[in-house]
């Protein structure tokens, strides 16, 4: 047997990274959907706090069994980092509750055109006339489905809006860290999963409360809400981590050209599971439309031309430019 090449090493780790993303990520989605829906439990700011203090604690373990180094991250830099990310997982859980699981997962379509405009503004990146097209059949896909999908509403569209940009600047700031400082997924998650779970915990229930009317404190943790929420942490640990891990390796605007896997399995299992969010031949055109605008995408920036600086930005995060 051929001994595995470092070419072919990489490959496999690359894969096995995206396939822990997709598997991590498709299973907490269904699991808060089935907590929200099903079971009523609405406090997604709160959870989200919980999924943090579980991640946390892994961070502390994998320290102490000498899996992390130490390592530094500026306060101003902490500080920023969190702003984005509790700004996104809010948004994207308030997204996921007010709106449907098919829409909540279009919107994430959005985030693409959003970091190739941060790559372009911040980074001095220029797209090729095929890279653009390509976007613009995104964008046309992401609005054939949005049309179709009758339970957006008004807050539910301002929801999934904070969601796309907040996110866009989280995972723009986390190849931009990673690279900058020489952070590890490990190595970033000790420093930034501990201030989010402090922060999303503390003001988590008056969010929650703000938005529900309810109070977190006084739901019944039946037996089976109690189960889906351990689920639903244990599985936020392989989610966060394997976010991590794929933009330090894939970079953010990649991470999200090959989201549309996660998208197609989750719209699915949405009509498997939610049967009342069914799909139509139009969703299901545009979600094609999309999907083939996402790989023109990857095979035209990767082109000679398709995506290259053109000059090293002469500002950095630093300076103020997010």
């Amino acid at each position: 047997m051929a001994p595995v090449s470092k070419a072919e090493r990489k490959a496999l780790m690359d894969a096995g990274a995206w396939i822990f993303n997709v598997v991590t990520s498709v299973g907490i989605i269904m699991v808060n959907k089935a907590l929200m829906a099903t079971h009523g439990y609405s406090f997604a700011t709160t959870l989200t706090g919980l999924h943090f203090a579980t991640t946390t604690l892994m961070t502390v373990v994998m320290r102490w069994l000498g899996y992390v180094q130490p390592s530094h991250l500026p306060l101003p830099e902490l500080i920023k980092f969190v702003v984005f990310a509790n700004l996104s997982i809010v948004g994207m859980n308030v997204s996921l509750m007010w709106n449907s699981v098919g829409f909540y997962q279009i919107a994430k379509l959005c985030i693409i055109p959003v970091l190739c405009l941060f790559e372009v503004v911040f980074d001095n990146f220029r797209y090729s006339r095929g890279t653009k097209l390509s976007i613009m059949v995104v964008l046309l896909g992401v609005g054939v489905c949005t049309v179709s999908d009758v339970s957006v509403n008004t807050r539910g569209l301002a929801a999934a809006a904070v969601a796309v940009w907040s996110t866009a600047l989280q995972q723009y700031y986390v190849h931009y860290l990673q690279k900058k400082y020489s952070l590890g997924s490990f190595n970033l998650l000790g420093h930034t999963a501990p201030a989010q779970m402090a922060s999303l915990l503390v003001l988590g229930p008056f969010v929650d409360y703000w938005l529900t009317g309810k109070k977190v404190y006084s739901f019944d943790y039946s037996p089976i809400v109690t189960f889906f929420i351990v689920l639903s942490c244990i599985i936020a640990i392989g989610t966060n981590l394997s976010q991590f891990i794929c933009i330090g390796r894939f970079t953010a605007v990649s991470f999200q050209v090959l989201g549309h896997m996660k998208t197609i399995l989750v719209l699915i299992l949405g009509f498997m599971f939610f049967g009342k969010e069914g799909l139509n031949l139009q969703v299901a055109l545009g979600m094609l439309l999309a999907v083939v605008g996402m790989i023109w995408y990857g095979n035209a920036s990767s082109k000679p031309g398709g995506k290259e600086r053109l000059s090293h930005p002469e500002k950095s995060p630093e300076d103020g430019r997010v």
